[in-house]
């Protein structure tokens, strides 16, 4: 058995005698970073072409980590069904074992079901209906999916292997085991051997993509468009297809594919510069960066069709485990229509429908200028021409297009543009440069491919670098600063036009990467407005880090009262700044009559910049409505948190704080860790009342009321992560059943094995409320008794066989009996719901003796 660390939350398990590699954890780009570690490579197997790979997955027990989805497996079970050739009809890989997916039972559930939504989309007439597609339109769709998926739409329970870690250890295969033992921790046993998984992300870390792309500065043109990806799901080097628009100052994506954050903090940009998404469709190498978009304090506007959104909401509601309604808590959706130019503030854009196995439309935009419109167009997952003549038929009933609806589809996609991306993949579901040889396109872009482009291509169309920008109409006013402008406007909406252009009349001043802007302990001389890019603020006594994104006022907090600051500032990015005089601010908040009011607040606004929860991305605005609405309050050693009357989060100033579910502790608090999350969201949560809190000693708390922090995506995101982490820890524990493959094929000791499982589960149930308290004491002498002569046998066996394993295995036995002597006396005073942590070391124990320590000893043990 092997382990290898991939990445930040992705292992590599291997038990060759079993033949399981099992992918350990699949966010985003796992397949890649499998690629780049070289455990994905090609080669021949009977003659036919092949990718090695995982044969498992095994997934995390949360929908997210870090704000990103941690389990998408979508591109790791492509890559198993059809590059290694699982699926494959007569491929030497094909032996009829399927993929395996690991994991609790609402991951899997979960995952099944996005994995589905994104083979298919919306699987049916009804369904597609339903988006508002008319009925003529929607059997078009319905016959093209059904041609892609060779006439048969199959559920993910019959390409998949789905196994539930339901119990303290399931068999996977060939004497397998996993186990689950803890929050996103995991135990794979084989052989008496054992090897361990965490897959949680540690602090600091967050899942990352396998390419370095450098620092950049977007230029907001009037209209231009900037290429931030140009390779695809299987490509190493190089981010998912996708472009960032800017119009009028405003930037725009074209798809958020996997790492998006990244590509963007590239760029100096932050997600909470983008003023909206335009999306093709909802294959994970386009729509897996959602998650980073919802990473703001209000809502994001979504572009899209209406069946292109009805799918992506679907398989987004199947990712977090959430309603379909969840999606307009984060995203601002605005239907376009098919066919048309739909006007979004002044650019046009037309959605052209592509056949594909889901949902899919290509975008054409366009601006009006001098001499006429000046545009781009953005062809993503487009097929081939070559196969769409292979789905035409005009056959009645039979699954495709007809000849009418593949000229009309072509002619659309050959449409001329200034510029023109197109996706050049090939295969079954992706484009041809050779289709456009004949494209009269000012410049053609090819893209979506991890393959060299070859020299036909070539004569084609060109590549393009991350960052590359093709300004089509260019920009003659500075609209850094008239967002500037807004943010004064927006923060001091009370205060006159002049002293805003004053302040806003203040130096630019810009910082490279990893530059300070301003140090611990040092006076404040500026207050910088961060106009673009993303800065870290640093606590150098507590050393915590929170980012801070455009719009935000940096050494503002100790700038007005004048005292040297309290926190260091850099630059994460290219970042611009407008600098504004300390001397000057004061002046301009005394003359307002706004600097008691700031005062008031500030205390209560630096400590929510010191949290995760409040601190991250969130702007001056939202930080001072809910630093008004905090209250603090002071409670004493002992003291029970309960939740209040009123919805609402409890955040730790001082002291320790520990969550609770009934008697059993969870997670203790530091500092700017917070409690009550579930009386503040809904849909799937704990009820209220599943965790209580109480402080370990005299402490400082901070109450913020639910209605405060409603309408911040962030914010929710980062409340629910909470909940289900917490949920998770409090349904660690299982029952102690005894399962027959936990055998190890000795006769009377299997017996003593499974005697032993059921009085371990009776103490489990005595702890739980299952079985009366009064018969504790009888089953714990019980359970000695049995365990002594247990252990005994196999000491005698061990001894006449290996005389030094005995004494060794001797003395590892008589700690254990020592410490359920201790037990024993521990249960004479303690009540029966106090014994959980004690069951819980007999649960391990017992698993850790036969399928490790016997196993190991077999061919010893035996009679």
């Amino acid at each position: 058995m092997e382990k290898l660390r991939v990445a930040n939350g992705v292992y590599w398990v291997s038990i060759p005698e079993a033949d399981l590699s099992i992918l350990c954890g699949c966010p985003a780009d796992s397949v890649k970073h499998l690629m780049k570690c070289g455990l994905i490579v090609e080669k021949e197997v009977n003659g036919a072409s092949a990718q090695t790979g995982p044969n498992a997955i095994l997934l995390s027990d949360t929908n997210i980590q870090k704000g990103s989805f941690s389990n998408l497996a979508e591109f790791p079970v492509l890559q198993m069904l059809y590059l290694q050739g699982m699926i494959l009809p007569r491929h030497p890989n094909n032996t009829g074992r399927k993929p395996m997916l690991i994991g609790l039972a609402d991951q899997v559930r979960s995952q099944s079901s996005y994995i589905y939504r994104g083979t298919y989309g919306l699987a049916s007439l009804e369904e597609i209906e339903a988006a508002g597609v008319p009925a003529d339109l929607a059997g078009v769709m319905l016959r093209i999916k059904r041609w892609f998926a060779f006439d048969n739409i199959r559920r993910t329970e019959d390409l998949l292997d789905l196994r539930i870690v339901d119990g303290p250890a399931i068999e996977l295969r060939g004497g397998a085991f996993v186990r689950r033992r803890g929050f996103n921790r995991y135990e794979f046993i084989h052989g008496g051997k054992a090897v361990s998984v965490d897959l949680n992300l540690a602090e600091g870390e967050e899942y990352l993509p396998t390419y370095a792309l450098g620092s950049h500065r977007l230029h907001r043109e009037y209209f231009s468009v900037v290429h931030i990806g140009e390779g695809d799901g299987w490509d190493v080097a190089r981010p998912c297809m996708g472009s960032v628009l800017c119009f009028q100052g405003r930037v725009y994506l074209i798809d958020a594919g996997p790492h998006i954050a990244h590509s963007l903090a590239a760029l100096g940009v932050g997600t909470n510069e983008i003023e909206g998404i335009f999306h093709t469709h909802a294959h994970d190498d386009h729509f897996a960066g959602l998650t980073s978009l919802a990473s703001r304090d209000r809502r994001i506007r979504y572009f899209a069709t209406p069946p292109v959104r009805a799918s992506v909401v679907k398989k987004y509601a199947a990712l977090t485990g959430r309603s379909e309604e969840s999606f307009a808590e984060s995203f601002d959706a605005r239907d376009l229509a098919f066919d048309s130019w739909n006007m979004v503030e002044g650019l046009e854009v037309k959605p052209v429908f592509s056949p594909h196995p889901v949902e899919t439309s290509v975008f054409f935009f366009r601006a009006l200028w001098e001499g006429g419109h000046k545009s781009y167009a953005h062809l993503a997952d487009i097929s081939s021409f070559e196969v769409l003549r292979r789905m035409v038929s005009d056959e009645p009933g039979r699954n495709g297009v007809s000849q009418s609806f593949y000229d009309t589809c072509t002619r659309s996609l050959l449409e001329p543009a200034d510029i023109k991306k197109i996706d050049v993949g090939g295969g079954l579901i992706h484009g041809m440069a050779e289709d456009f040889s004949a494209d009269t396109s000012g410049e053609i872009v090819l893209a979506h491919t991890s393959a060299p482009l070859t020299a036909a291509q070539k004569a084609i169309g060109s590549g393009a670098s991350f960052a590359q920008d093709g300004v089509l109409i260019p920009t003659h006013c500075d609209y850094l600063l008239l967002f500037g402008r807004g943010c004064l406007q927006e923060y001091f909406p009370t205060v006159p036009l002049h002293d805003l252009e004053m302040l806003s009349n203040c130096p630019v001043a810009s910082f490279s990467p990893n530059a300070v802007i301003q140090e611990a302990e040092a006076p404040v001389v500026s207050i910088h407005l961060l106009l673009s890019g993303l800065v870290e603020r640093i606590d150098p006594r507590s050393g915590t880090r929170t980012a801070m994104c455009a719009g935000a006022l940096v050494g503002e907090m100790d700038g007005v009262p004048g005292v040297p600051s309290r926190e260091s500032f850099r630059a994460v990015s290219h970042a611009v700044s407008l600098r504004i005089p300390r001397g000057m601010y004061v002046d301009f908040l005394l003359r307002n009559g706004l600097a008691e009011p700031f005062q008031r607040v500030d205390e209560n606004r630096r400590f929510l910049q010191g949290t995760w929860l409040l601190g991250e991305m969130i702007s001056m605005p939202v930080q001072n409505r809910i630093a008004r609405q905090m209250e603090r309050r002071t409670v004493k050693e002992g003291q029970r948190l309960l939740p209040g009357a009123r919805p609402g989060i409890v955040l730790l100033a001082e002291g320790l704080v520990t969550v609770f579910a009934g008697h059993r502790p969870i997670e203790n608090l530091t500092p700017g860790g917070f409690f009550g999350e579930e009386t503040v969201i809904a849909d799937g949560q704990p009820p209220a009342g599943t965790f209580e809190s109480r402080a370990l000693l005299d402490s400082t708390l901070y109450t913020v009321p639910g209605d405060a922090l409603s309408g911040i995506p962030i914010v929710q995101w980062k409340l629910r992560e909470t909940s289900e982490r917490r949920l998770r820890d409090l349904r660690t524990e299982f029952r102690s059943r005894w399962q027959g493959v936990y055998a190890v094929g000795i006769g009377d000791l299997d017996r003593e094995h499974e005697a032993l499982f059921a009085l371990i589960d009776r103490l489990d149930g005595v702890a739980a409320g299952r079985e009366p308290a009064a018969g504790m004491q009888g089953l714990v002498d019980r359970f000695l008794e049995l365990a002594r002569t247990h252990l005994d046998t196999e000491e005698t066996r061990m001894a006449g066989r290996r005389p030094a394993q005995a004494a060794e295995l001797g003395h590892e036995h008589g700690e254990f009996i020592r410490k359920v002597e201790a037990f024993r006396k521990f249960t004479e005073s303690a009540p029966a719901t106090a014994i959980g942590t004690t069951i819980d070391f007999l649960k391990d124990w017992a698993l850790d003796h036969v399928l490790i320590e016997n196993r190991r000893l077999r061919d010893i043990l035996g009679p």
